[in-house]
């Protein structure tokens, strides 16, 4: 396995406090349980420019941060682990898309590494939201409506917020990268590109 080169770890660092940061801005609250913002822009940047096991470290960072600064909701050990270890750290899954993102950027072909940005943004919304899906289930029942299940309490609070915020990052993550795809590209990233490709 390939060692991660100290500048991935300091971007890693750099990119969590980035997300602590956007997280203190207002968010977009249509009911009490859901809130929607761009706080996982600065994971998914990091996602795409060193893929997932760099986004991985800073997403658990992220959380990490969030716990130390008491800025977390905690309710029990396994709760905490949950929702803020595993969680945060599972937004790193958007790396996944890495190298097709970094391949059509420098190939030229924008419209083609936007959708797969967007595409990863979902992943990594999906991944994170699945682990408070589950916690909503096992420690938040008793926050559902009389005569609402915990389960379809959970999914719908933790559903919403999934979708609204794909739908955000996605939203703002295009205008970034379309107005400056340097900040994804790394040029001594190894990717082997065609003789043809475009500059």
């Amino acid at each position: 396995m390939k060692k991660l080169s100290l500048i991935a770890l300091i971007e890693a660092s750099f990119f969590a406090a980035f997300a602590i940061i956007l997280d203190l801005l207002p968010s977009i609250k249509p009911t009490p349980n859901i809130s929607i913002s761009v706080a996982m822009l600065p994971i998914f940047i990091l996602a795409f420019r060193w893929g997932f096991r760099v986004s991985l470290i800073s997403g658990f960072m992220w959380g990490i941060l969030q716990i130390v600064l008491g800025d977390a909701w905690i309710v029990t050990p396994i709760q905490t682990f949950i929702e803020y270890v595993l969680a945060f750290a599972f937004i790193g899954f958007a790396g996944l898309f890495f190298n097709s993102i970094q391949k059509y950027l420098r190939y030229g072909k924008k419209k083609i590494a936007l959708a797969w940005i967007v595409a990863a943004i979902f992943v990594g919304s999906l991944a994170r939201y699945f682990w408070h899906f589950l916690a909503g289930i096992l420690f938040f029942g008793s926050y559902a409506p009389e005569g609402m299940s915990p389960f379809l309490f959970s999914f719908a609070v933790n559903g919403a917020t999934a979708l609204g915020s794909w739908v955000l990052c996605s939203i703002v993550t295009v205008i970034v990268v379309s107005t400056a795809p340097r900040l994804i590209i790394r040029k001594n990233e190894p990717i082997a590109l065609p003789h043809n490709k475009a500059s």
